[in-house]
C-alpha cells in the first residue's frame, strides 16, 4: 500500500504486512477476548456506516462545520474502534478523561459543539445526562456498557453492503493528512481547557519518527499492556505506533489490576508515568523493609548498588560483578513482579526521577524518559535503545524531523511536522503560543553533550524570593522526592523572604519507621504532628538541602494528613500537581510556614 498518512490507515496497512488474531484485547466476563486485524477492520467500517447514516457529516472539510464527536470512557478496544471510525466518517473525535469534572465537560461540549458521545459505564453516563440539558448541540449519548434503557453503541454497527462500503470509501478519500483529526482540552493547572487542534499529518508525522527515533521496528510477536488513558495524546501516540508496528495492544482491566495483568501476559513494553513509577517503587521497598535479617541486607545492598549504575560510564570490574549478583538474587523477582518479558518501558508526561532511572536499568528493567507536550503531538525527544543515544536524567536526543531551538532565557521551542494546528477558537492563544513559526512550550531546558536535552523548570512555575532571587521548585521537589519517607511534595515562597515546603509524607514508611522506635500511631493526623516525626522530617530535609544553593534551602515545612489525588482535585489526569489549587487550599498551612 501506500505511505501511511491518516491514523486510520494503520488497519490496511496491518492488514497488509502483519495481519494478527490479536491486533486489540481486553478482559471480558473474566477472560481475555482477542479481536484480530479483520474483525477490527470490520467493526470500525460497520460504526463507520452507522455514524453516516445518524448524518455525521465530513462532507465540509473546514474544521467549524465538521461534526465533533466525544468519548469518555476507559481503555478498550471499543475506544480505538470508534476513534478510527469517527475519522473515517469524517467528523472530529474530542476525547474527554473519565474523571473530568461536570463543569468543564460541560464547557468542552459547548465550546467543541459536541453532537453525540460515546461512554463506557453508567456512571460516566449519570454525569454526561446531569449536563444534557445545558449543551445544545448534543443530540444522543451511546454506551459501551450494556445498560437497560439506554443507546448501546452495537445499535451503531451496520451491515456493510456494497453500497454503504462506497459511501464509507467516499468519506475517507475526503480525509487528506492535513485535515484534523482530533481537539484534545488540556486540563493544564489553571484556567479553562485549551482545545489543542492536531491534524493527521501532525499524529502520523510524530508516529514515524518517533518509531525510528526510538526505535521501534516491525515486529508482530511484541505484546503491549495498555493503562494510561487513551484520552491523553501520549497513550494514543503509541498505541498507533504500536498498531503501525505490528504490536497486540492488551488493555489493563484498571490501575489497580496491572500488577495481575502484568503477570497474565507477560508483556514486552508498556508506557507510564512517573507518578506510576514511583508508586511502584515505593510498594517494593516497602516489601523489602519487611525482610527481616540477611534477606533484608541484602535487598538494601541491592538497592543502592542499583543507585550507583551508569549506563554510560563502567563502574568497574568489582562493582559489575556485585551487579550481576545482585540480578540473580534480588532484581530477577524485580523484573518477574513484571511479568518477566519487559524489553523496555517509556515514562513521559512528568519529569521521572535520576534514582528510579538508574536503579530499574541496573536490574535489566530498560525504563527510557521523553518528553513533549500535547501541542507537539506529543514527541519532541526520547532516550534511544541505539547505543549512545541515552542518558539518564535528561529525556534524551531529539527526534529527527523536527528542530528545537532554546531561547535566551532557557524556554525550549520547537518546530516542525508534528506541531499543532492551533488552539480551537483561541487565535490569540495560538499567536501567544505559536511565533515566528516556533511552538513555545513554557519548558525551561539545557543541552548536554550537545545532544541531551534536560528539562530544568517550568517556566511558569518559577519564582522569585522577596529577595530577588529566582527559584526553580521542580528540581528541588524531584530531589525530595528520592526520600522513601516523602510521598507528595510542593515548594511555596513567591514574593517571600525564604522557601518553604509542603509534604506528604509516605504513611506506609512513616509507619514502619514508627514502628521500629517503638512509636504508635492512631491516624495519619496524629502521626504528622508528633514532635518525634516532626523531629524526623526536619533531618530529612537537613540532609537534602545540602544539595541546593542557599536561596533554594527550605527552612520551614508542613506536614499534611492526606495525599493528594485526582478525586480530591489537587492533581490533574496525567497526575501532575496542580499548584495553584494546592497554594489555594492549603493557604492556612503556607502561612502557618511564614508566621
Amino acid at each position: 500500500m501506500t505511505e501511511p498518512k491518516r491514523l486510520f490507515d494503520c488497519i490496511a496497512y496491518q492488514l497488509a504486512n502483519f495481519p494478527k488474531d490479536d491486533m486489540l484485547a481486553a478482559k471480558e466476563n473474566g477472560n481475555w477476548r482477542t479481536y484480530s486485524t479483520k474483525e477490527i477492520h470490520q467493526a470500525v467500517n460497520c460504526l463507520t456506516a452507522g455514524l453516516l447514516q445518524l448524518g455525521v457529516s465530513g462532507n465540509d472539510m473546514t474544521t467549524e462545520n465538521r461534526d465533533k464527536i466525544a468519548i469518555i470512557a476507559n481503555n478498550r478496544p471499543e475506544w480505538l474502534i470508534a476513534d478510527m471510525a469517527v475519522q473515517q466518517s469524517g467528523a472530529i473525535l474530542v476525547p474527554v478523561y473519565p474523571t473530568t469534572s461536570q463543569n468543564e465537560i460541560e464547557f468542552i461540549f459547548n465550546d467543541a459543539a459536541v453532537k453525540y458521545v460515546f461512554v463506557s459505564s453508567e456512571d460516566l453516563l449519570e454525569k454526561i445526562k446531569s449536563i444534557q440539558h445545558k449543551v445544545p448541540s448534543l443530540k444522543d449519548i451511546y454506551t459501551f456498557n450494556e445498560i437497560p434503557n439506554v443507546n448501546h453503541w452495537s445499535k451503531l454497527l451496520l451491515p456493510v453492503n456494497d453500497d454503504a462500503l462506497s459511501k464509507i470509501e467516499s468519506s475517507k478519500q475526503k480525509v487528506t493528512d492535513d485535515c484534523l483529526c482530533t481537539i484534545i482540552y488540556t486540563s493544564g493547572t489553571t484556567g479553562v481547557p485549551k482545545g489543542v487542534m492536531l491534524s493527521h499529518r501532525n499524529i502520523v508525522s510524530c508516529i514515524f519518527l518517533s518509531k525510528e527515533s526510538f526505535p521501534f521496528e516491525n515486529n508482530p510477536s511484541q505484546k503491549a499492556l495498555s493503562f494510561l488513558p487513551l484520552n491523553h495524546i501520549f497513550e494514543k501516540t503509541v498505541s498507533y505506533i504500536y498498531l503501525f508496528s505490528g504490536y497486540s495492544i492488551y488493555f489493563a482491566e484498571s490501575l489497580e489490576t496491572i500488577g495481575a495483568n502484568l503477570q497474565e501476559l507477560k508483556p514486552h513494553v508498556f508506557t507510564t508515568v512517573p507518578r506510576l513509577l514511583e508508586k511502584v517503587y515505593e510498594r517494593i521497598m516497602a516489601k523489602g523493609a519487611e525482610l527481616k535479617g540477611i534477606k533484608r541486607k541484602l535487598f538494601f545492598w541491592a538497592v543502592e548498588l542499583g543507585k550507583k549504575y551508569d549506563n554510560r560510564i563502567s563502574n568497574g570490574f568489582f562493582y559489575n560483578i556485585q551487579l550481576a549478583i545482585a540480578n540473580k538474587i534480588i532484581f530477577n523477582k524485580w523484573r518477574d513482579a513484571l511479568g518477566g518479558s519487559i524489553r523496555y518501558i517509556i515514562t513521559g508526561g512528568a519529569a521521572c526521577q535520576e534514582r528510579l532511572m538508574r536503579i530499574f536499568n541496573a536490574a535489566k528493567i530498560p525504563l527510557y524518559e521523553g518528553y513533549g507536550p500535547t501541542e507537539n503531538s506529543p514527541v519532541i525527544s526520547v532516550n534511544s535503545r541505539l547505543p549512545g543515544r541515552c542518558k539518564f536524567g535528561t529525556v534524551g536526543p531529539v527526534i529527527k524531523g523536527i528542530e528545537v531551538k532554546l531561547e535566551e532565557d532557557g524556554e525550549i521551542c520547537v518546530k516542525g511536522p508534528t506541531m499543532m494546528v492551533g488552539y480551537y477558537k483561541r487565535p490569540d492563544l495560538t499567536a501567544e503560543t505559536v511565533i515566528n513559526g516556533w511552538l513555545h512550550t513554557g519548558d525551561i531546558g539545557t543541552f548536554e553533550d550537545g545532544i541531551f536535552l534536560r528539562i530544568t523548570d517550568r517556566k511558569k512555575e518559577l519564582f522569585k524570593t522577596s529577595g530577588g532571587k529566582y527559584v526553580a521548585p521542580a528540581a528541588i521537589e524531584n530531589k525530595l522526592k528520592e526520600s522513601r519517607f516523602i510521598e507528595q511534595v510542593i515548594i511555596v515562597g513567591p514574593e517571600r523572604k525564604f522557601v518553604g515546603a509542603l509534604i506528604v509524607p509516605s504513611f506506609a514508611a512513616i509507619s514502619d519507621w514508627g514502628r521500629h522506635n517503638n512509636i504508635v500511631f492512631t491516624s495519619n493526623e496524629q502521626m504528622v504532628h508528633n514532635p518525634q516525626v516532626q523531629a524526623f522530617y526536619k533531618q530529612i530535609v537537613e540532609n537534602y538541602n545540602q544539595n541546593f544553593n542557599h536561596v533554594e534551602q527550605i527552612k520551614k515545612f508542613e506536614l499534611l494528613p492526606n495525599e493528594w489525588s485526582i478525586e480530591t482535585g489537587e492533581m490533574t489526569p496525567k497526575l501532575s500537581l496542580k499548584r495553584k489549587v494546592i497554594m489555594e487550599k492549603y493557604k492556612n498551612a503556607i502561612e502557618r510556614i511564614y508566621a
